[in-house]
Formats: structure tokens, C-alpha cells, sequence
């Protein structure tokens, strides 16, 4: 078990390796740019729709149907360049509207990261903060959420989540005793890219949990058979992580003409027609692309206002 977790963590830390050495130049070159963008005044920037909002279905609270994800892109280390352009990715994002934010102790320093952030931005009230516990061992998940809370510099955590359904056995009744306590408000499990979801299933009919979070996207759609449905039978909220799947959706469809009937649904570009793809599933509650751009942070709220595609016009993204 040692061995398979220092396998995934390696790996995970050389994609975030490389990402960072091919990313970094551009970072740079485009920092003060986007940073002085994406920091100023609301009134400056081009006005648009709230984005709209759904129920968590255990609660009923309400919350904005696009977040942001994390993972590679704010692992950015102590560097103060690429830090302050995390901060402006989070400025836009506060700024059009969003709320939650997603992160986990795998994404390397994307948690100090995101903490520096929201105290730069002065603690934003509606931040929706979800986390995730990852560690084999059970008797290390509490000292490990309790660590990324500090991280981040709130006082308890919106949601937390086992990531990539580790430990799950032993972290699930850690984490509903958490929200019994009130030292966290909901509790949910995570896989992506399509990995052990018959595993995910089981835990979704037999756990009272109040979100589940996997990947969906127009290619990945193995859970429109059963995990949506399901999420809906159970009153869970679903987060779909992997939209474009880590990018490479949109670049393989860059420098190509939307379709005419694009313009029915009010987008401007592949990356809104395939967010209004996945949002448009009734059983999807939050998707939460992860950017290095406060432009893109923007173009993803708008994704979430004006009308969604009909069963119909998903066929023809599809």
C-alpha cells in the first residue's frame, strides 16, 4: 500500500513538475499583464450575468454552478510572481461571482497558495472551500485536514472530501463525525478519469455522503449510465472535475469556428460550449475547471449565465 501511494504521489509530482517548467515562461511573460487585469475594479471590466446557481441537494443552499479547481495550476511553489497571479486568478473569480474553490493535499503547494490569496483579497465572504483528506494511514487524516485548514486560514472547511476514494473506509466516519461536531459542514468522496467507479457507486448507495466528485466531460461521459442518475436518485451533489480534460479539449479545437447555432446559447468559445455541455445535465451540481488566467476565470463564470443547451442541442455538441 506504501509503495502504490508513492507511486501515485510521484507520478503526481512530475506532471506538476513539468507543467511548472513549460508553464513558467508564459506565467512570466504575461504576469503583469493579467494581474494588473485581473485586480481591477469590478466597474472597470465588461459587465455580465450572475452565474446561476444550484441546490446542494442535502441542504437546499444554493451555490454557483461553476467553481475553481487548483490542481497543477496554483502549485506554483514560493515564487512571488506566480503567487500574485494566483491571487488575480482568484480576484476575477470572486469578481464574476464564484464560490467555491477546490484543492487537495496532492496538489502540492496549491493550499499556502490559495491561503495566501484569500488574505490578500481580504478573506472573501463567499468563499465556498472544498479540500480533500489523502493519506493511507486513518490516524493521520484529522492532523492532515487540520494542516491544509491552516493552509487556507479559515476556520473550518465547507466541504472536505476523500480523495481518490483512499482510506475511505476509515477517513468516511472520521469525516461524519467532523460534521457532527460542526467542524465541517459536508462530506464527500472524489475519483477522476473514469477510475474505479463501481467502487464509487457502492459508497454512493450505502453512505450518507452529501457530494461526489469524478470526472465528465463530452468524451469522458461513463457516468451518464449510472453516477448521475444515481446522484440524483440519493439527493447528492455532484462536482465534475476535468472539463476540458486538463486542456486538452479546448487546444485540440482551437482555431476552429464554433458552429453557427453556437450563438443560441450566447457563447463565444469552445471552452463556454463544452461547460454548458456538462452543466446542462440536471444531476450536475458544480464543474471546476482550474486556470492560470483571470481572463479564462471570467470566460467560465459567464459559461454559467444565459441559457444552457436542450437535450437536443447536447447531441449536437456531443
Amino acid at each position: 500500500r506504501r509503495g502504490a501511494r508513492l507511486h501515485i504521489w510521484n507520478v503526481a509530482a512530475t506532471v506538476m513538475e513539468y507543467r511548472m517548467r513549460t508553464t513558467r515562461r508564459t506565467f512570466v511573460r504575461a504576469s503583469l499583464a493579467t494581474a494588473a487585469s485581473a485586480l481591477l475594479p469590478i466597474s472597470l471590466h465588461a459587465q455580465q450575468a450572475p452565474p446561476a446557481r444550484r441546490p446542494i441537494p442535502s441542504t437546499r443552499e444554493e451555490i454557483p454552478i461553476v467553481g475553481l479547481g487548483t490542481w497543477i495550476t496554483f502549485n506554483v511553489g514560493d515564487d512571488p510572481l506566480l503567487r500574485d497571479e494566483c491571487a488575480g486568478v482568484m480576484a476575477a473569480f470572486f469578481e464574476a461571482g464564484g464560490r467555491m474553490i477546490d484543492s487537495s493535499p496532492m496538489y502540492g503547494s496549491s493550499q499556502p497558495v490559495i491561503g495566501y490569496g484569500l488574505q490578500k483579497l481580504g478573506r472573501p465572504s463567499a468563499l465556498f472551500s472544498a479540500e480533500k483528506v489523502w493519506i493511507s494511514s486513518g490516524a493521520a487524516g484529522p492532523p492532515q485536514i487540520e494542516q491544509s485548514r491552516r493552509f487556507w486560514g479559515v476556520p473550518k472547511f465547507d466541504l472536505v472530501q476523500v480523495h481518490n476514494l483512499l482510506a475511505w473506509k476509515t477517513h468516511l466516519p472520521m469525516l461524519f463525525q467532523m460534521k457532527a461536531a460542526g467542524a465541517v459542514r459536508y462530506v464527500g468522496i472524489t475519483t477522476s478519469e473514469g477510475r474505479r467507479h463501481d467502487l464509487l457507486e457502492q459508497i454512493m448507495r450505502n453512505e450518507p455522503i452529501d457530494f461526489v466528485q469524478f470526472s465528465y466531460n463530452v468524451i469522458d461521459r461513463e457516468a451518464e449510465a449510472r453516477l448521475l442518475p444515481l446522484a440524483a436518485e440519493r439527493g447528492i451533489a455532484v462536482i465534475v472535475n476535468r472539463p476540458f480534460r486538463q486542456g486538452a479539449l479546448t487546444d485540440r479545437l482551437k482555431g476552429k469556428p464554433l458552429p453557427e447555432w453556437a450563438a443560441e446559447l450566447g457563447v463565444s468559445s469552445w471552452a463556454q460550449l463544452i461547460l454548458k455541455f456538462i452543466l446542462a445535465h440536471p444531476a450536475v451540481t458544480v464543474a471546476i475547471p482550474a486556470t492560470t488566467r483571470a481572463d479564462h476565470v471570467r470566460e467560465n463564470l459567464a459559461a454559467a449565465g444565459g441559457p444552457l443547451p436542450d437535450p437536443a442541442m447536447r447531441k449536437r455538441i456531443s
